[in-house]
């Protein structure tokens, strides 16, 4: 039989009250009591009620972590998200918070799965992990006036917003200068997704630091459809380019894979550099120079910033918080200055 808040207050020698007290950390309870009764749980092992706790503090004591629809490969590999959940799940312990996960295929889904998690009292805010343009989300949380924090720059409504990011428009200016400093001139920028915010911005850092550098700019490279790949030795053929930016370290390994194929070798013929700074970096020969942008600062601080909403009512509507970042330099960038 499973035990009961009785059978603790029963032997700790307290009404059942008391015990409930101590469960939800009353103030009202003296600490020799609450270290009492917890020994006696210990020794029980009662194991507390959270769905009813929490009904009775009308609260769920959870944070929801909201993911962008998974509805590619390179979306579901992608080792952001599950270090981002990581380090909201370690922050979240230090507040006595679960963490629960939405995701799904499309937004539409999405969008039901966290109106579901709202109205069923599963979670306390939100903290979306992407900005995407077409995203129905945020809209939502505003409307419903659910607190939240955003892991990214919005499109819309800043003043309406808190949310942490880099500031990824300096990232791909950063990354661009890289590639200029090491002699190049014909850079590309590579992507496989032109509605994140991430992308615009890193983009518009590319074209300022070739713009800046005098040198020519491309149209971006995207790789949204099947026939842009084959497509993409004409680019190639055409651009003479010998670097290219793209928008993250997993696909980056994509392409750096697909250019072999294609004839040609990194760094020796492509120099490429990317972004996140992710386990993928190391896996393969060449290694890869990527920009680290601090993933465990942006779980963290998202979290903190979420909380300081449950728990203080009267703190500012909008708020950005930049996570500063690092070029961290390897093997697929080659130095053309020596040549």
């Amino acid at each position: 039989m499973s035990i009961t808040v009785k059978d603790v207050a029963k032997k700790a020698g307290v009404a059942t009250s008391t015990v409930s007290r101590v469960i939800n950390n009353h103030p009202s309870i003296s600490e020799e009591t609450k270290r009492k009764v917890r020994k006696v749980m210990d020794e029980l092992g009662y194991i507390p009620n959270l769905a009813a706790r929490n009904l009775g503090k009308k609260t769920a004591s959870a944070i929801g972590v909201v993911l962008p629809p998974l509805n590619t490969k390179e979306r579901l590999g992608n080792p952001f998200y599950l270090e981002t959940i990581e380090t909201i799940n370690e922050e979240a312990r230090k507040f006595n918070m679960s963490v629960a996960v939405a995701s799904a295929r499309d937004f539409e889904t999405l969008l039901a799965n966290v109106e579901r998690m709202h109205r069923q009292k599963q979670v306390d805010g939100f903290i979306l992990t992407y900005s995407d343009k077409f995203d129905p989300i945020i809209t939502y949380l505003l409307n419903e006036k659910i607190p939240f924090t955003l892991i990214g720059q919005p499109y819309m409504q800043e003043e309406r917003i808190i949310y942490v990011d880099n500031d990824n428009q300096l990232l791909g200016k950063q990354a661009t200068d890289h590639l200029i400093e090491k002699g190049h001139e014909r850079i590309l920028f590579i992507t496989n997704t032109t509605h994140e915010n991430l992308y615009f911005e890193r983009y518009f850092g590319y074209q300022k630091a070739l713009m800046m550098a005098n040198l020519p700019l491309f149209s971006v490279v995207s790789f949204e459809e099947a026939q842009d790949y084959p497509e993409f030795l004409e680019v190639l053929k055409d651009t003479q380019a010998t670097a290219l930016v793209v928008i993250d370290d997993l696909f980056a390994v994509r392409i750096i894979q697909l250019v072999h194929l294609l004839g040609y070798k990194v760094p020796d013929d492509l120099s490429v550099i990317s972004f996140n700074n992710s386990i993928f970096t190391t896996l393969t020969h060449p290694y890869l120079t990527s920009i680290d942008i601090d993933v465990a600062s942006l779980g963290s601080i998202a979290t903190q910033q979420l909380m300081a909403q449950l728990t203080n009512q009267e703190m500012q509507s909008s708020l950005r918080v930049v996570v500063p970042h690092e070029l961290i330099q390897r093997e697929t960038v080659l130095n053309k200055n020596y040549e």
